[in-house]
């Protein structure tokens, strides 16, 4: 063999294709499953990599309800809303909760039903990969186990590949975790009493509003607020609310005023301290009022006043990015 076909063959390889489902279990410093020879992280392991990597600014954009999405994984202590399954899976319920046991990323009770963890304790960029491959995971999870994820593959489905977009959520909050034990469990050491107990006292009371979409009321201590997830893109908001916190309309009730924002999966979401003693009925009806007012200020094309201006950089820096 000459030089040239020498190299020629050196410079062949072999393409295999690997079921995402023989990788789970290989180890980066492991010879890959293909046959290269290489080293699993510099074969096909190097896809892992780039799929936790991989950022998304906002990663739930056009799942419906995706404002309470973003509420129950960075703000609701405890909520439920059910799911339904396209493609092969088509018709089976998946409930995603806030918080699992141990924040575990999901579990497949005896009963078969399907439990997702949005809390959970590590993530990559893009959340709703993450979902997507946990889903994933508990579709092939024996009846009464946790689910076990493995790895992160790029090539695997986001929440808005697996599930039925047309459909509304119904959304659900909770006073506590009763949730995580179901009927009929046998708690014979009083343990799972014990965990609900502790979970229970540290839930902060929260109350969703009916007047308007992703807007909890919440008391954390002796302090009460309201958080609004709002769909709108960051800073067309925040013009928007400097333009009526400059005009003196920023406040939802007397006695209430608009202390920041979260910044969290792409969208922001205002948060107001209310008076000692409002209750979330007390409200309903000014964060529907309010509503109103913001969407006649998001459609203003004039450009900001001095003092808007002013106002906008005052709400600017009392951001929170939540990560």
């Amino acid at each position: 063999m000459g030089k040239k076909s020498r190299q020629r063959a050196k410079n062949t390889t072999t393409t295999v294709t690997l079921d995402p489902a023989d990788l789970v279990d290989v180890g980066p410093r492991e010879p890959c499953p293909c046959g290269s020879g290489k080293r699993f992280k510099q074969c096909h392991g190097k896809d892992r990599a780039q799929a936790a990597d991989t950022f998304v600014v906002r990663p739930f954009e056009g799942l419906p309800s995706e404002c309470d999405l973003i509420a129950f994984r960075e703000i609701v202590p405890s909520g439920t809303v059910q799911v339904e399954l396209v493609g092969d899976n088509a018709g089976k319920v998946v409930n995603l909760v806030t918080l699992l046991p141990m924040a575990m990323p999901g579990l497949v009770r005896d009963d078969e039903t399907i439990w997702i963890g949005l809390q959970t304790h590590a993530s990559s960029g893009d959340p709703s990969r993450d979902l997507g491959h946990a889903i994933t995971a508990a579709l092939r999870t024996e009846p009464g186990n946790p689910i076990q994820l493995g790895d992160l593959m790029k090539d695997g489905p986001r929440l808005q590949d697996l599930i039925d977009t047309s459909k509304p959520l119904e959304i659900k909050v909770h006073e506590g975790f009763d949730y995580w034990v179901g009927e009929n469990v046998e708690d014979p050491t009083g343990e799972v009493a014990a965990g609900l107990e502790r979970a229970n006292a540290a839930a902060a009371p929260t109350v969703r509003l009916e007047s308007v979409d992703a807007a909890y009321w919440t008391q954390i201590g002796d302090r009460i607020y309201l958080r609004w997830v709002l769909p709108h893109t960051e800073d067309t908001l925040l013009d928007a609310l400097a333009r009526l916190h400059a005009a003196g309309s920023s406040a939802l009730i007397d006695g209430s005023r608009l202390i920041g924002s979260f910044r969290a999966l792409g969208v922001l979401a205002p948060v107001w301290e209310l008076p000692a003693g409002t209750d979330a009925a007390d409200v309903e009806k000014p964060a529907a009022d309010f509503a109103v007012a913001l969407e006649k200020a998001l459609a203003t094309e004039a450009p900001l006043t001095t003092e808007e201006r002013a106002a906008r950089a005052g709400l600017a820096s009392r951001q929170l990015t939540i990560r």
